[in-house]
């Protein structure tokens, strides 16, 4: 009887192919049962007519018909729009219990940065319009630049005046944070500068807003300008926010993120539909009682 030879070059072999299958079985297990958080980061809306106002960033802005029928499928869907502050208590910190009637939801959060006008114009009216069809109250981040915010009695500007804010706030469709004063690169300041930025930005937030905001939710989160953001930034961010946003194309798996500082968000742009965006929010998953 012949004595079986060991081969060295093929148990290294396939010693490699089993463990990059069993490292690839692992990686997929976990991809697929790690809770997931799609939270989507708009800019401005194009409107449904052809002279309709767009913003300075053209190729960011989102067609108006698609997101209607982006929100209106999430509706239907019984989606929760989560806020930033819900986010940071029921999932984050896990401060909070989840109310009960969020159980068999699936969350989300919509975001728009830079606070053009078109978030007002074009969005406040559909939202009224699927309130009133469903019962049902959308509710959307905006990440806002107070320093860039148009005069009371402009009619020229792109962006968002206080009252446009406050009304979406009282209507209860707004969670209004921080987008820096006057969107600059963070990264690319002085200490001092970077501190202005920071706490007047929150300060004239809250006072544009004031009486509205009780539990002061308003301006206590953040969305770094351009998604620029070094170890200095989140120093200087923490001590006047509770987290920060970047713009990453990464979807949120909360259970694994230790960096409140570092919260990633999906990029949309034109280029994206309202079909691949609804198979965006499909990857959230529902919660469940636990």
């Amino acid at each position: 009887m012949k004595s079986l030879k060991f081969n060295s070059k093929n148990f290294l072999l396939y010693f490699g192919l089993g463990l990059t299958f069993f490292l690839f079985l692992t990686w997929l297990i976990v991809e697929l049962t790690t809770p997931k958080i799609p939270l989507l980061g708009f800019h401005g809306i194009i409107g449904r007519e052809p002279s309709a106002p767009k913003s300075e960033l053209i190729e960011m802005d989102y067609p108006q018909q698609e997101l209607e029928i982006f929100i209106e499928y999430l509706v239907t869907q019984n989606y929760w729009f989560i806020t930033t502050q819900e986010l940071y208590d029921y999932f984050l910190t896990s401060a909070k219990s989840i109310p009960p009637e969020h159980l068999n939801q699936k969350p989300i959060m919509l975001s728009f940065d830079d606070g053009y006008k078109t978030v007002y114009t074009h969005l406040i009216p559909f939202l009224d319009k699927i309130e009133e069809k469903y019962g049902k109250k959308v509710k959307i981040v905006l990440f806002v630049n107070p320093g860039t915010l148009a005069k009371a009695k402009s009619t020229a500007s792109t962006h968002l005046k206080c009252q446009n804010l406050r009304e979406g706030l009282a209507k209860g469709f707004y969670d209004i944070q921080s987008h820096g004063l006057n969107h600059k690169n963070l990264t690319k300041l002085t200490v001092q500068e970077l501190i202005h930025e920071l706490s007047t930005a929150q300060i004239q937030l809250r006072k544009c807003t004031a009486g509205l905001d009780s539990e002061q939710k308003v301006a206590s989160h953040l969305a770094y300008p351009y998604g620029a953001y070094n170890q200095r930034v989140e120093y200087y961010a923490s001590k006047y926010y509770l987290s920060s946003y970047l713009y990453n194309s990464r979807i949120l798996k909360y259970s694994f993120l230790r960096n409140y500082y570092e919260i990633p968000r999906l990029t949309v742009n034109r280029t994206k539909s309202a079909s691949r965006l609804i198979k965006m929010a499909e990857r959230s998953h529902l919660i469940k009682k636990s």
